[in-house]
């Protein structure tokens, strides 16, 4: 008998800081099936963080200058195997504070998957700004899986627990995260033996 494969770590990049923003449900779930299979899971939450509107980079700042927030998130980012990307649908783009978010960072995300769990309040469920977002993503160097888990109707398809509210939302999740937790475990083992620079 073969055993269970280890856990792994993740980060959940949540992209939104509006005052009545659905994407935390959103957030709720992932994190929650996360720690259901068994992985630990690290909510980035642009709201707390508070970061200002890009000016330097963290790579940007001499060694140890940097502001403890981004710090904490370098110290995070080199640590977990892959990134939750939680995404609105802001005029068919990326919502801005997701894309603040991103920007302080490079070289921390290199060699590590991303997977879009995209919501908006009609029914394609954020997939406009996913096709923006994955461009981002594999310049960023976290190369995006080729599924997505969209959530249409988001304050209908989750409470504010992130509990779904339907059939199709845990059956699409489920079937996203088996495919994320495959690449997660591909350049996992990737990772280990080295990588191109």
């Amino acid at each position: 008998m073969s055993s269970a494969p280890p856990p792994m770590s993740f980060a959940v990049l949540l992209g939104s800081v509006r005052r009545d923003r659905m994407g935390i449900r959103a957030a709720r779930l992932v994190m929650q099936a996360l720690k259901a299979r068994g992985h630990a899971a690290q909510l980035v939450d642009p709201m707390e963080l508070q970061l200002p509107l890009l000016d330097r980079m963290y790579k940007e700042y001499e060694p140890g200058a940097a502001p403890e927030n981004l710090q904490q998130l370098a110290t995070l980012y080199r640590r977990v195997d892959g990134f939750l990307i939680i995404s609105g649908e802001y005029n068919h783009g990326i919502p801005p504070a997701l894309k603040n978010l991103l920007d302080h960072f490079l070289e921390e995300y290199f060699w590590r998957p991303s997977g879009i769990v995209c919501y908006s309040a009609g029914m394609f469920g954020g997939v406009r700004a996913a096709v923006a977002l994955r461009t981002t993503l594999a310049e960023l160097g976290m190369p995006g899986i080729p599924s997505e888990c969209p959530i249409p109707r988001i304050a209908a398809a989750l409470d504010e627990d992130g509990k779904p509210q339907n059939e199709h939302v845990p059956r699409t999740l489920n079937r996203f995260l088996d495919e994320f937790e495959w690449y997660a475990r591909a350049l996992q083992r990737q990772r280990r033996e080295g990588t191109p620079y």
